[in-house]
């Protein structure tokens, strides 16, 4: 089979012969000339073909020519092609200003005429095709943002001396809440879906690694139908020692998405403004920083009173204090910070001198929440005095706890959604759009 060239390559091709494969996108079938619009995983060209609609037995070509109308007369949406032919530079040309003539056409696969989803289908039929849903370009750029922006955080913790780890997923016991755990049969006994990584890479720091970091799966037994929650997500986290507060782990967080944005915008920014109609703004640092208190304040002297009555931020709170960090600051980015320690884990360090406050917080990005940070409480005793406040057993957090007998440096860390940040990266209404199997309380297919 004579070697494809991508899509996105033919504008740097010189004219001549070329090899091209892909879905048929839609079809103009003229009377004197037709038209296929071909996509492949990389971009969209057009193909013509000048018509010939009945057999010239004079022309020693015209069989050849008239196999190929007919064949493009009869292709349906999606089916799979291969032509070979010649390649035009055309500025007249609306789809990239070049064009291929087509010389043969094979049909690989034929795809049934009929889309079972259309643009206007909703997203729950959409994702129950998801295969053919991903099909669309701003399907494909999502998933080529994301792998960017991972490489990018990637690249930025290995220059800055941080190791990769992956923990395990089955656990022998709750990592956080026992309220959001799944619980699975693992042989004669129980095991639970991993919530998060935070004790196994808290251990790294006792074991002498002193910077973590890992892009793993994440598993929450929340019945929650929000756009912002899924059953299984892609949790980016990092860990590190040697902090002072968690001003160390909100410095290192910030120069990292600035990492990750710099590098969406520097290699799809123009993209992501042809399809999704937003310019990528890379932030500056640092990040405003407002304390929750302040900022409950400040949303409530701006005609909301967030209701929660356990010290937190609720959604709604979230969008107000955004809104006024982008009014004021020209900022998408804002760390809450000194969240109370009721609301907190046991394992995060609290203020010296005010044991109701915790060095910790969230950072929300366009109105949402994404990550929760803090300095991790490193002593022994503290720990398990926290432990006993929270209603917890020392004895059956054994394992973790014995991390802190042997010596530990003080740490601190944070825990990000990824689809999270993607979805509010482009503007999209559901991390539905931007996961690429969706996983919720009533979905476990496809």
């Amino acid at each position: 089979m004579t070697a494809r060239t991508p899509i996105k390559h033919l504008a740097a091709q010189q004219d001549g012969p070329i090899t091209v494969s892909g879905w048929v996108d839609t079809v103009r079938d003229q009377k004197k000339v037709q038209f296929v619009v071909l996509r492949d995983e990389s971009g969209a060209v057009q193909l013509v073909n000048p018509a010939v609609r009945e057999l010239d037995e004079t022309d020693a070509a015209s069989a050849g020519r008239l196999a190929i109308t007919e064949t493009i007369s009869g292709l349906s949406q999606g089916s799979f092609i291969t032509v070979t032919g010649e390649l035009k530079h055309d500025e007249r040309v609306k789809l990239g200003g070049i064009e291929v003539k087509i010389g043969t056409l094979e049909v690989i696969t034929h795809a049934i005429a009929e889309t079972p989803i259309a643009e206007d289908s909703s997203i729950d039929k959409r994702l129950d095709w998801r295969f053919l849903d991903l099909r669309r370009p701003e399907q494909n750029l999502i998933f080529r943002v994301q792998t960017t922006f991972l490489h990018a955080l990637r690249t930025w913790w290995v220059e800055h001396d941080f190791i990769e780890i992956q923990t395990p997923k089955l656990m022998a016991s709750a990592s956080e809440s026992r309220a959001e755990l799944f619980e699975v049969e693992y042989f004669e006994g129980k095991a639970y879906l991993a919530q998060s990584p935070q004790f196994f890479k808290q251990m790294a720091q006792p074991a002498g690694f002193g910077k973590v970091f890992e892009v793993a799966p994440a598993f929450r037994a929340d019945p929650s139908f929000t756009s912002r929650h899924a059953t299984e997500f892609t949790s980016i986290d990092a860990e590190m020692s040697w902090v002072d507060s968690h001003e160390d782990v909100m410095r290192m967080h910030e120069e990292l998405l600035v990492a990750g944005l710099t590098a969406v915008k520097q290699k799809h920014g123009a993209e992501i403004e042809a399809l999704f109609g937003l310019e990528v703004t890379v932030p500056t640092t640092p990040f405003p920083r407002i304390p929750l208190a302040e900022a409950k304040r400040i949303v409530a002297e701006r005609g909301y009173e967030v209701p929660r009555a356990d010290d937190d931020m609720d959604p709604e709170g979230e969008r107000r204090i955004a809104a006024y960090v982008k009014e004021e600051f020209g900022h998408e980015f804002v760390f809450l910070t000194d969240y109370a320690s009721s609301i907190r884990p046991f394992y995060h360090m609290r203020h010296e001198g005010d044991p109701g406050l915790t060095n910790s917080y969230d950072l929300i990005f366009n109105g949402v929440e994404i990550s929760t940070g803090a300095q991790r409480e490193h002593r022994i005793d503290v720990l398990e005095a926290q432990a006993r406040e929270k209603g917890l057993d020392p004895e059956e957090l054994g394992f973790y706890l014995d991390f802190f007998r042997y010596g530990v440096p003080p740490h601190g860390g944070f825990g990000m959604g990824l689809q999270r940040v993607i979805m509010l990266l482009l503007h999209q209404p559901s991390i539905r759009e931007v996961t690429y199997l969706f996983r919720g309380p009533n979905r476990l297919t496809p």
